[in-house]
């Protein structure tokens, strides 16, 4: 959606509710974990990304705060039955729906390579089911990286027609392939197919201002952000751009 405003016109305030700040790393301790749920929830990001197994935790520190918790489902590989993603959600939401604003899930890109795009449709569908029973938004992740331009206009087409939320591109994961994740290139390609029927979220290489005030121009409606790159692209404290693989 096109802002009422420049990104460069924008207060910090403004400009943290376009992040969902990512707290991913599988190498993460409970004490990084904790750390950097707390920098989302200090910069007022909209949401804190984080693995299942710490949704307790940030449900418990985003609480009295703006910032929501968004939980990742069979991430990063979205190779699961669609069963088992269907009971993984449902997991997540049970205890949990009031401090969690969207569940970010990933899409089966190699049914999306495949053409299977009846599959594709059920698969999210399926899940995007189960999070609208609990009130919480789904977002779908193509991994964009590894899928043609037209793969990734179809592959909106199926999450659209399966009631997701939101598309998006990365999950900063992806081995293999050159890494472009939001690149101005593929967000206008999904903006143009989607037409406004679906919310985008980018994600991947978003590492510095000029590239974060450029998506939200566009018209973007959110941004996974890594945790290094958050204060590079708020420009808190003179953070420089990162390396930051998300």
């Amino acid at each position: 959606m096109k802002p009422s405003k420049k990104a460069n016109e924008m207060t910090r305030a403004e400009l943290a509710r376009y992040i969902d700040q990512s707290v991913l790393k599988p190498e993460f301790t409970l004490e990084d974990t904790k750390k950097y749920i707390q920098e989302g929830i200090d910069y007022g990001c909209a949401t804190v990304c984080v693995n299942p197994w710490a949704v307790e935790l940030a449900a418990s520190m985003c609480k009295g705060s703006d910032t929501k918790v968004c939980p990742v489902c069979d991430f990063p590989f979205g190779q699961s039955t669609t069963a088992s993603k269907v009971e993984q959600a449902r997991l997540i939401l049970k205890d949990y729906a009031d401090a969690i604003g969207e569940l970010d899930i990933v899409a089966n890109y190699g049914w999306i390579r495949s053409g299977m795009w009846d599959e594709v449709t059920a698969d999210i569908a399926a899940v995007a089911k189960v999070t609208h029973e609990y009130g919480v938004e789904l977002k779908v992740i193509f991994e964009t990286d590894a899928l043609t331009e037209a793969e990734i206009r179809q592959a909106c087409e199926c999450a659209i027609a399966a009631k997701a939320d939101f598309v998006k591109t990365s999950t900063g994961f992806l081995t293999g392939h050159e890494a472009h994740g939001a690149s101005k290139e593929v967000i206008a390609i999904m903006m143009d197919q989607c037409k406004g029927r679906v919310k985008i979220k980018g994600s991947g290489c978003i590492r510095t201002q000029e590239h974060f005030f450029e998506l939200i121009d566009m018209g973007i409606d959110r941004m996974g952000i890594g945790y290094k790159s958050t204060p590079v692209v708020l420009a808190v404290n003179g953070a420089k751009e990162t390396s930051d693989t998300y």
